[in-house]
């Protein structure tokens, strides 16, 4: 019985030093984590408190890349995906490697978005450093029958805060269009916001993110709205054709 009891005892030591090691261990390394990620900063050395706050972005960018940061909807986010590599941010990260350009992509995309969620985020958003925003919102606002004037209100505010944060930030603007069952006038000025917002603000423009997808059955999934694997392909080109100009530009 005393035997028992101490095999009982042995075990029970046991167990509260395996536990107390795989503490120390995840310990150690959420340390060394945290170690590394104060390395990637391009700044100077910064209080623990100050670093914390720059673990807000998606993706944080090493100091040897500079950040493209895509700011949208559910079509960045790569809704219905079972791959979140099979997205055109992942993919354009793909063709970035293989020119070796120096850049990281973070997907800022949130399902069901809206420009007035946008300019809600937008501030938590740059707690990191960007070179390249591209704005993808509009779509949702458009299918919910959101007043013109309050869509293009939002997209001026959040492109003013980009530039309030870094002048320096280049700002591409994604273009979008409306299924005609919206209204004639309704499309129709929909559709030319993109481009009037881009030239007032010098921005570039991606004339229409969803060229040769949008209304293409076999590009869509079932819902016929959000592209396929095949489809996020197309729109990674859409984009691609004027970002790489973008970032061949000399500063």
């Amino acid at each position: 019985m005393i035997k028992m009891k101490n095999k009982q005892m042995i075990l029970e030591l046991f167990t509260i030093c395996r536990a107390i090691s795989l503490k120390f261990c995840y310990f150690l390394f959420l340390s060394l984590l945290l170690s590394c990620g104060s390395e990637t900063s391009k700044k100077e050395p910064v209080k623990a408190s100050e670093s914390t706050k720059k673990e807000v972005a998606e993706t944080p960018a090493t100091d040897t890349t500079k950040t493209i940061l895509i700011f949208g909807d559910s079509l960045t986010a790569g809704y219905g995906l079972d791959d979140m590599n099979e997205a055109y941010p992942a993919i354009i990260q793909a063709k970035i490697d293989s020119l070796n350009m120096g850049y990281t992509v973070v997907n800022s995309g949130v399902s069901g978005e809206t420009t007035a969620g946008g300019r809600s985020r937008i501030e938590w958003v740059l707690n990191q450093d960007v070179d390249v925003f591209i704005l993808e919102l509009g779509a949702n606002d458009g299918l919910r029958g959101v007043p013109l004037t309050e869509t293009r209100s939002n997209l001026q505010e959040i492109i003013d805060v980009v530039r309030k944060k870094n002048p320096s930030t280049k700002i591409l603007l994604a273009g979008m269009q409306l299924p005609p069952n919206m209204g004639p006038e309704y499309t129709t000025e929909f559709r030319t916001i993109f481009p009037e917002m881009a030239k007032k603000n010098q921005l570039e423009l991606i004339p229409f993110l969803l060229k040769d997808v949008g209304g293409v059955t076999e590009l869509n999934q079932a819902d016929g709205i959000h592209p396929t694997e095949e489809g996020h392909k197309i729109l990674a080109n859409n984009v691609w054709e004027v970002l790489e100009k973008v970032l061949k530009q000399k500063p």
